[in-house]
This record gives structure tokens, C-alpha cells and sequence, in this order.
């Protein structure tokens, strides 16, 4: 059988650091082909070219500096030309992006190839909610996976021990990612529930927003515990009413729902961001650019696409939390009355 050969398309921090595991996984295994091209958004850094850097320092300076990349991996700045000939394709950019790069990409795509996706949002489809995982199967007709957990991307590039969850109904393509991903200090559970997994990875982020306005306002642990557990029932609720298929709660259990959901609820930037929102009474946009150094929030905007879906159902005040969420971040409603919305909670009810 051929080497399967393996594209990353995104080089943020997340996208980096997954990166390093691929490209040292590679150089141990007969079944990839040795070089993983990576798409890199083309930056000038101090006068040079991001993919020049990496390529020659074998660091992404800009999002994760201090790690050093496998010198198997080499970035390109063209998505074409990074794809050609992939067998495997591993989607890790912004979700807001991700049909501009199908879109790029569509036509230049090899028979029998196929994907996974460590993209946490979800987009609005005709018929109520759509994956981001959807639209890349709509755009590129290939199989496309899904991995998200409790992963913040610089501990799993220090290689401090983390779990992850893959959701994948292909068996083969599940072995696959494994082999391709897991080392002794990101281990790797494989289920077969996808829809939950990806929309556990969206949804907490607007969770985490909630649990940063605690933060800000300084209402301590047992508030930020509430809005963890009043977080996950909303959650569990929103992927009942909206997923197409059937909704393990088991799925809940694993590192993609509440491990991921307490990892970011403490230590993510979406926390950080709506901290600093409460703090100092500047704008999502304005803290993003001055806190993330070119990253992307997921929370405040995954919050503005659930509220639209959920009023069309006239579901609002079932979900008080997420409401209140993008309320404070979009419609000017005070960051203080966010503590009304756990006190008048329908699980209090």
C-alpha cells in the first residue's frame, strides 16, 4: 500500500502543536509518506516570511514560539499546492475560514481521500444547525472525522499529559488518526458519536465566555462551578434538539465535553478575553486584538450563531445561559446582570 501522505491545513498555535506530534509520529511509521506539508497564512515577521522562518528555523515564531517543529514538516503558503496529493487532511484554522479554504481547495482534491477536523464552532445551514465538519464534506466529498478535548495548545506542545476524543464512524480512518496522532502524553479515545463530539467542541466556548464574566466580576469558585454544570445541561439539551442523529450522554463524559469544558473554563482565551471584557469595559474585537496576537475568539461569535438558531425556535429563554452570553457581547446588555441568568436558571426551577 502506498505511504499516505498528510496535509495540516492551519498553523495557528493548536495547528503548530499538533504539528510537532504529527511530524515526529511520521518519522516512526511505514504507513505515511516521511514529509507533512502545512498551510501557512503568509505573515511578514520582522521583514521575513512565516513560511521562510519555519522552514529554516523550524519554529512558528508567531504562535508558538519556544517549540520546535520536526524538520519533516514544511509549510506552504499556497493551500493548492500544500494539498496536492494528500491522502489525509487535518483542518485546524478558524471556523469563520473554513469555507474560503475548501473553496480554494475543491477540484484539487485526490480520490479516496479524507479528513478530520480540530475546528471548535458551528455555522447556521437553511435547515438549523450545520457542522463545520458538514460543510467540508458538502465542499470536498470526502469523509471528514472529528477530534476536540481537553487540549490547550501550549501544554499539549510542552507534552504535558492531555486526553483527547475522536469521533469517527469509518473504523479504519479512526486507526488511522490514531496512529498518525497519539504519543504516551496525548491519548486517544475513539467513539463513534460525531455530531456530539464536534458540538461539544463549539459549544463550550460560549460556556467559557460565561465563566471569564464570573472572573471578571469576581464571584469566585462555587459561581464559576454553577456555570460550568448549568453550562453543560444546556449543552446536553442543545445537541438533543439540533443533532440529526442520536445523542449519547456517555459522549458527555469523555475528554471532549467535560474535560474540555472545565479545561476552558480555567485556562482557554475565550476565559481570558471576556475577564478582560468585565475588567475594563472595552470591546470583544478591541481585547481580541490587543490579548490573542492574531488568533481568533470562537466563544462570542459560536454565541451569535446559537442565538439565531435558537430564536427561530423560539427557544431563547431555555437556554438563559447561552442567551445571556451573547447578549453581554453583542447587544450591549451589562456584563453585571450576567449572574441573573444562573439565578433564575429553569433547572432552578
Amino acid at each position: 500500500m502506498p505511504a499516505l501522505k498528510v496535509c495540516i491545513v492551519g498553523s495557528g498555535n493548536w495547528g503548530s502543536a499538533i504539528a510537532k506530534i504529527i511530524g515526529k509520529n511520521i518519522q516512526k511509521s511505514n504507513r505515511f509518506d516521511p514529509v507533512v506539508k502545512m498551510w501557512v497564512f503568509e505573515e511578514i515577521i520582522n521583514g521575513r516570511k512565516l513560511t521562510e522562518i519555519i522552514n529554516k528555523e523550524h519554529e512558528n515564531v508567531k504562535y508558538l514560539p519556544g517549540h520546535t517543529l520536526p524538520k519533516n514538516v514544511v509549510a506552504v503558503a499556497d493551500v493548492t499546492e500544500a494539498s496536492a496529493g494528500a491522502d489525509v487532511f487535518i483542518f485546524v484554522i478558524p471556523h469563520q475560514f473554513i469555507t474560503r479554504i475548501c473553496d480554494q481547495i475543491v477540484g484539487h482534491i485526490k480520490p479516496g481521500a479524507f479528513g478530520i477536523s480540530l475546528i471548535k464552532g458551528v455555522d447556521e445551514g437553511a435547515e438549523g444547525l450545520k457542522l463545520i465538519s458538514d460543510i467540508i464534506r458538502e465542499k470536498l466529498k470526502i469523509e471528514v472525522s472529528v477530534l476536540m478535548g481537553a487540549n490547550i495548545a501550549s501544554e499539549v506542545a510542552d507534552e504535558k499529559f492531555c486526553e483527547t476524543t475522536i469521533g469517527c464512524k469509518n473504523e479504519k480512518h479512526g486507526q488511522i488518526f490514531k496512529e498518525l496522532m497519539q504519543t504516551p502524553n496525548f491519548r486517544i479515545t475513539v467513539v463513534d458519536d460525531c455530531d456530539t463530539v464536534e458540538i461539544c467542541g463549539a459549544l463550550k466556548n460560549i460556556v467559557a465566555v460565561g465563566a471569564g464574566f464570573c472572573d471578571g466580576l469576581d464571584f469566585g469558585d462555587n459561581t464559576k462551578a454553577a456555570v460550568i454544570r448549568l453550562g453543560l445541561m444546556e449543552m446536553v439539551a442543545f445537541a438533543k434538539l439540533f443533532c440529526r442523529g442520536s445523542v449519547s450522554i456517555a459522549t458527555f463524559l469523555e475528554s471532549c465535553g467535560v474535560a474540555d469544558l472545565i479545561t476552558t473554563c480555567y485556562g482557554g482565551r475565550n476565559r481570558k478575553v471576556a475577564e478582560a471584557f468585565a475588567r475594563t469595559g472595552k470591546s470583544i474585537e478591541e481585547l481580541e486584538k490587543e490579548m490573542l496576537n492574531g488568533q481568533k475568539l470562537q466563544g462570542p461569535q459560536t454565541s451569535a450563531e446559537v442565538y439565531k438558531m435558537l430564536k427561530q425556535k423560539n427557544m431563547v429563554d431555555k437556554f438563559p445561559l447561552f442567551s445571556t452570553v451573547y447578549q453581554i457581547c453583542y447587544e450591549g446588555r451589562l456584563v453585571q446582570e450576567f449572574i441573573s441568568c444562573l439565578q433564575n436558571h429553569p433547572q432552578h426551577m
